[in-house]
């Protein structure tokens, strides 16, 4: 950073909170989704394939095609406001700042990055550092950890971090998928749209998917996951016949965690099932993969293969519920670096205690 705020003897510092989402491209155009695309898979956390191997199928085969067809897909789930990744993710920060403002004394300074696209990590970085935050709180929105996700969004705030001088203490958030509080928000959004609704036969509770040999170099995601379907199921009474934990959005021809979401849908149809739901917990917010994959592709691979009532709920998005599980996450490991923020009693007494030493003058 060329203009990093001069250090001076005596300034109170700042704290910030950072939310940090995947990411979505500018426009849902070709020409918007080549750069996004490039960006993303050339990640060696997203693509771990040696390079020699991988730049030529990466330049050769998929930059050349794949964009016009991403862009299509987004054009499908894109709103008046923007691609709605985005929109949800600036306002869950706008409500965590507004959660967070009554908490602390004074309140920190919250807001939120993409690892791909805009905002950048590092752009958003400098922001908060010429704000005079000496102290971050980093929270990736992926309440299950995975190399892919969790720690790409870590190199990003520490490759930003790389050239700034007087460097801010950083807290991170690894992963939140057994948090009492987010576990409660997703088993709530799912009765809230079963009263409406009703049951249905079966649940699918769809994660996106990683290839099967990061959990055999050790990756926890598949397992924190797992926990997660578990837990929703335990908080729904659900019964081990009545739900089903299942992967998506498989990318290339190499094994990915199964069973994948396609084919359980496909095999359900098949089945003559009379109704299937699908929520998607390891997304916070709704996006290409929920709104296009699932809630559209998802009910026709079910329904053409002979599936009846086909209902995708939605994320959790902007849910009171949910933003107090943020705030609740976020305070928890702010301990020691805020101040409380004053009590109406202490705020009472220290009125009274000015009107006193007032009389005595």
């Amino acid at each position: 950073m060329s203009n990093e705020p001069q250090f001076q003897h005596g300034t109170p510092g700042k704290t910030g909170v950072l939310l940090i989402n995947l990411g979505t491209p500018d426009a849902p155009t070709k020409e918007a989704l080549r750069p996004y695309l490039r960006e993303f898979l050339s990640n060696p956390r997203v693509i771990e394939v040696p390079r020699l191997i991988w730049w030529p199928i990466l330049y050769g085969f998929i930059l050349p095609f794949r964009p016009k067809q991403s862009a299509e897909k987004y054009a499908l789930i894109w709103t008046s406001e923007g691609s709605p990744l985005k929109v949800h993710t600036e306002r869950q920060a706008a409500l965590l700042a507004e959660a967070l403002q009554n908490s602390a004394n004074p309140a920190p300074m919250v807001e939120y990055a993409m690892n791909i696209g805009n905002p950048s990590v590092t752009s958003v970085i400098n922001k908060m550092v010429d704000a005079g935050c000496d102290r971050i709180l980093v929270i990736p929105l992926f309440p299950q950890y995975a190399a892919s996700s969790t720690a790409a969004a870590m190199d990003a705030v520490f490759a930003a971090l790389g050239p700034v001088r007087n460097m801010p203490a950083i807290r991170t958030v690894k992963q939140y998928h057994d948090h009492s509080g987010y576990i409660a928000a997703l088993a709530q959004n799912i009765r809230d749209y079963w009263e409406q609704h009703g049951q249905p036969d079966k649940l699918i509770i769809s994660f996106h998917g990683v290839p099967r040999r990061n959990l055999d170099k050790g990756d926890p995601y598949h397992c924190f996951c797992q926990k997660t379907g578990r837990l929703l199921a335990e908080a729904l009474n659900l019964g081990e016949e009545q739900y089903q934990v299942c992967f998506q959005s498989r990318f290339g021809r190499a094994q990915w965690l199964q069973p994948y979401t396609a084919e359980t849908l496909e095999q359900l149809g098949k089945a003559n099932t009379r109704r299937v739901d699908i929520t998607c917990p390891g997304f916070v917010s709704d996006c290409l993969e929920t709104l296009e994959e699932i809630a559209i592709e998802g009910k026709k691979t079910f329904t053409e293969a002979g599936g009846k009532e086909y209902h995708y709920i939605p994320c959790l998005n902007e849910r009171a519920d949910w933003i107090d599980a943020l705030s609740e996450i976020a305070r928890s490991n702010l301990q020691g670096w805020l101040e409380p923020a004053p009590s109406q009693e202490m705020l009472e007494q220290s009125k009274q205690r000015a009107l006193a030493m007032g009389a005595h003058k």
